[in-house]
């Protein structure tokens, strides 16, 4: 299977960021994704913290590459194509006006001008397009109508191209998905173009009717106040039930790129401390809708879908639990199995491998877990278990740093989705024992889920000591790949923390 993301705008890049960590944990059937951000505004903070993420993830992934059927763990290799912008290879400043030429086009044909007049006011031709579209469609659309994917000069779109009708092509089962908000500015003038122009280029290179291709439609899930006098041209949050009743419309009556759309949002809209125009100060936390979004590209990847809209509900509005999750099993159990080793590792092992290195390992020599996977120091200083890796080795210290990345960024993206105004997420009880990634305890090994349906007396036996005896038990031949130093450590936690 060949399968493709472009994330548009802001939340297009928070989409991808939740796709990458459902990926991390074996929630994306495919051993490869590739992915591609849309932005105008290259240093966005909503892309620039999802780069983050796939740059710790795709570390993370090289080290810990093995059999995907013997952990699901980072089993999926996430390719990106990076970040393209309408404006990379545009000399023009970075202005509507400009980019059309406008004041060429007075003196070559005032007719056009005039019509350029009507459709855009002095402001929104003026205005810095640097900070990206400012939540104005009609603007964004005319500038992304510029991507010539017929003379495939661009990168990265050449090979995006190439890529998509090779594999297609050569009978390979290929799908595309788009995702991004429909009620701003960058998503809401992309999606509908870039998924145009890609329809209409397979088309012409044959192989469209190889090709699905989805698109996640954001609707509104949060407000901002208003914008600073010193702007004439912003996002207003106001208009956005107004800009999604127009494009929803459009979807319906013109669009027939995308075979499969999903519309993803929320009544209640998650208001936002401060307003930005763009660049670094646009970071939003991370939202429980953008976690549906991930979900709904798990379904687009899995299923063989006829042209349909898909939409999700709850059992009751304000309360998020598992039951509310599709596929709901399969989904807790390995959510749940990540954000227990992403958390005993921080809480336990990271601290005491951290130890070992700065007062010598001889403060872990005897423990199993530690043996399993590292040289050990015997009678008299002698070196025992010449095969395993030193902890002391740069790459065994690299490798802790690493995974402890990874872990710290996806217990982050957790907690964040349980922050939502007057909404309960009642998934794992993030707010109470991971509220700083930094700072866990062992202890609430046992109490991080809600809905634990476990009995007592194995809540009971769900503890470190229990988990570390495991550890020692295991026999590190029979898992594969990684399977010593700080690789198969990590592996052999993973597969533990299961329940």
């Amino acid at each position: 299977m060949s399968l493709y993301v472009i994330g548009v705008g802001g939340t297009g890049a928070k989409c991808i960021e939740a796709i990458v960590q459902l990926a991390s944990v074996g929630l994306i059937p495919s051993k490869q994704l590739k992915v591609l951000f849309v932005d105008a505004d290259e240093t966005n903070g909503n892309l620039q913290r999802s780069n983050t993420t796939l740059s710790v993830y795709q570390k993370c992934h090289e080290l810990m590459k093995g059999n995907p059927e013997e952990s699901p763990w980072m089993s999926t290799d996430i390719e990106s194509y990076g970040v393209w912008s309408p404006f990379t290879n545009n000399n023009a400043d970075r202005k509507l006006g400009s980019f059309f030429s406008y004041n060429l086009l007075k003196q070559s044909s005032p007719a056009l001008a005039n019509l350029f007049d009507v459709l855009y006011t002095e402001d929104e031709r003026q205005v810095s397009l640097e900070v990206g579209f400012r939540g104005r469609p009609a603007i964004g659309s005319s500038i992304m109508t510029q991507i010539n994917l017929d003379r495939l000069e661009e990168q990265p779109w050449q090979k995006f191209i190439f890529e998509v009708k090779s594999n297609s092509g050569g009978g390979t089962d290929t799908k595309i998905l788009l995702c991004g908000s429909i009620f701003g500015g960058t998503g809401a003038s992309g999606l509908p173009t870039i998924g145009r122009l890609i329809s209409n280029k397979l088309e012409k290179e044959g192989v469209r009717d190889k090709v699905k291709i989805g698109c996640i439609f954001g609707l509104p899930y949060f407000n901002f106040p208003a914008g600073n006098a010193d702007e004439q041209v912003y996002a207003s949050s106001e208009l956005f039930l107004l800009n999604t009743e127009a494009a929803l419309r459009y979807y319906k009556e013109q669009a027939q790129q995308f075979d499969t759309k999903y519309l993803i949002g929320n009544q209640t809209m998650e208001k936002l401390g401060e307003f930005s125009v763009g660049k670094d100060t646009q970071v939003n936390r991370s939202h429980f809708v953008e976690f549906y979004a991930g979900l709904a590209a798990r379904h687009f990847f899995c299923e063989n879908l006829d042209r349909d809209v898909h939409v999700i509900t709850r059992n009751q509005a304000g309360i998020l639990q598992w039951n509310d999750i599709p596929e709901s099993e399969e989904v807790k159990t390995k959510l749940v199995n990540a954000t227990r080793f992403a958390y005993i590792w921080l809480a336990e092992f990271k601290p005491q491998l951290e130890l070992g290195q700065n007062k010598g390992i001889k403060e872990l020599n005897g423990f199993a877990w530690f043996d399993k996977f590292f040289q050990g120091r015997g009678f008299m200083g002698m070196v025992t278990r010449k095969e395993l890796p030193d902890l002391g080795d740069s790459q065994q210290q690299e490798a802790i740093k690493t995974i402890t990345a990874w872990c710290e960024d996806f217990l982050r993206w957790v907690r964040d989705i349980h922050y939502c105004d007057n909404e309960t997420i009642k998934l794992f009880k993030a707010r109470e024992y991971f509220s700083n990634p930094r700072s866990v305890k062992g202890e609430k090994l046992s109490d991080l889920v809600h809905d634990d349906n476990r009995t007592k007396d194995v809540l009971t036996l769900d503890n470190t000591v229990t988990l570390k005896n495991s550890i020692g038990e295991l026999n590190p031949a029979d898992f594969g790949a990684p399977n010593q130093g700080v690789g198969g450590l990590a592996k052999a936690i993973y597969l533990t923390c299961k329940v």
